[in-house]
């Protein structure tokens, strides 16, 4: 028997509506004692997706205007019994009617519990319950396709196909192997390499779209470095489309990392605003220079800004020296002004250029289609199924791993039994990552990171 948990599902701040999700064998019974319809029928006596209007009520007494939404095991998120009640969204009203709740007989839901009981209970596998973290947490439109398509189990979809195929494999062998003298036919040995150079195909295509996903899913770890006044913090604001930076003419302003989530077309920028680099004996200043030189190392995408009307600098090289080897779009800042610049010095540094006037908000679009081009994203598919994160990554690799070694086995001659133990490998790494032969501290792990009432 379930116990029943409960959990505000909205976010916590006052709004027009507070959801209170009740889910467990109890549910009905517990938002009966809260919850009362205007017509005078228990919630335990509904049908499933039904919804009724009354009240919830506290010492006997109503505090206010309420809708329960009924649904009934296995139909409903969690596969249990659910009760959602909707209140009006003042942070009090919730909260009340949460502690009602409690006192009427559920616990407190922990991180994530909704869904972990989801995919306890067969309503989705592990690759989609990651994608629901992953979809409430997206910031731009791809991200959310994205996401959406995993929770729809694009990703799962693919992944049981290659497993169908390489179970079919492995118990082949495993009969040939185990009952020599019974006439079993032998496995065609063209058939058993097709299905390894398939699988192992389908698995390399996931790993080589892996980065791209990351980038439309998690987004992009982004450093602004340039020489003091060059334009970065307005470069930062103007992204943010708010003073997060603070803007002067006077150097060294900015003296450590300011760091803000912004959106840039369909792209989310994790963007890290460094300090102006330059050789400086300003102790405080130098830290915030040792700190924008480790961002360089450390982020995916580094915006390097230069200022047009300003001829190069020792400062500016040590910057085009630092940027060697990464993933940089020297952004040609102040085009308002007149040019001093030595445009092709930095044209031989930087794969890609883009001009912009920070300070006018001008080049905006210019910018998002070289970062679009330089991560490699502008044609990006995303229907076609995603790796979401490390987790999943690391399991294929090991899945891709075995599957290689049992196909050079293959061709090798080696003999059914030991290329079985290969195909058996890929086989327990891809279940972990549906979560069928997942440990109960990767399950615990995953949804731990969840909010509570999710």
């Amino acid at each position: 028997m379930a116990d029943t948990i409960a959990a505000v599902a909205t976010g916590a701040s006052a709004g027009g509506i507070g959801v209170i999700r009740i889910s467990g064998d109890n549910a009905f019974d517990i938002a009966d004692k809260v919850f009362k319809a205007m017509d005078g029928k228990k919630l335990s006596s509904l049908k499933g997706y039904t919804a009724k209007y009354g009240s919830v009520y506290s010492g006997g007494e109503s505090y206010d205007n309420a809708v329960a939404l009924v649904f009934r095991a296995p139909k409903s998120y969690t596969g249990e019994n659910v009760v959602e009640l909707s209140v009006h969204g003042g942070i009090f009203i919730v909260e009340k009617t949460l502690e009602e709740v409690l006192l009427a007989g559920a616990r407190l839901a922990q991180a994530g519990e909704f869904t972990k009981r989801a995919f306890l209970n067969g309503k989705m596998d592990l690759a989609q319950a990651e994608s629901v973290a992953s979809l409430i947490s997206a910031q731009g439109q791809a991200q959310a396709k994205a996401s959406y398509n995993l929770l729809q189990g694009s990703l799962s979809n693919k992944i049981s196909q290659v497993l169908e195929k390489l179970i079919e494999c492995s118990a082949s062998m495993a009969a040939w192997v185990d009952y020599p003298d019974e006439e079993i036919p032998d496995l065609n040995e063209s058939t058993l390499k097709e299905i390894l150079g398939n699988s192992k195909d389908t698995l390399e295509s996931l790993i080589k779209n892996y980065e791209n996903g990351a980038v439309i899913t998690q987004g992009v770890d982004t450093a602004i470095v340039g020489k003091p006044n060059a334009g970065k913090s307005t470069l930062m604001n103007m992204l943010s489309g708010q003073e997060k930076s603070i803007v002067t003419h006077i150097e060294g302003t900015t003296r450590d990392v300011v760091e803000n989530s912004v959106r840039l077309g369909g792209l989310v920028l994790h963007l890290a605003d460094t300090a102006g680099i330059r050789e400086s004996d300003d102790l405080v200043e130098a830290i915030g220079i040792k700190k924008a030189l480790e961002k360089i190392e450390s982020s995916t995408l580094i915006l390097a800004v230069f200022d047009s009307s300003a001829p190069l600098t020792d400062d500016d090289r040590m910057i085009m020296e630092s940027c060697k080897g990464k993933k940089a779009i020297a952004v040609i800042n102040k085009t308002d002004l007149e040019n001093k610049l030595e445009i092709q010095e930095i044209e031989k540094a930087f794969d890609s250029l883009v001009y912009i006037s920070a300070k006018n908000g001008d080049g905006e679009k210019e910018l998002e289609k070289t970062v679009k081009d330089l991560l490699g994203v502008e044609e990006f598919d995303d229907t076609q199924p995603l790796l979401a994160n490390k987790r999943q990554k690391m399991c294929v690799l090991n899945a891709l791993d075995s599957v290689k070694q049992a196909l050079e086995g293959a061709n090798a001659g080696v003999t059914y039994d030991a290329i079985n133990v290969m195909i058996d490998s890929a086989v327990d790494e891809l279940l972990t990552l549906t979560g069928k032969k997942a440990t109960q501290e990767v399950v615990n792990n995953i949804f731990s990171r969840f909010c509570v009432g999710k």
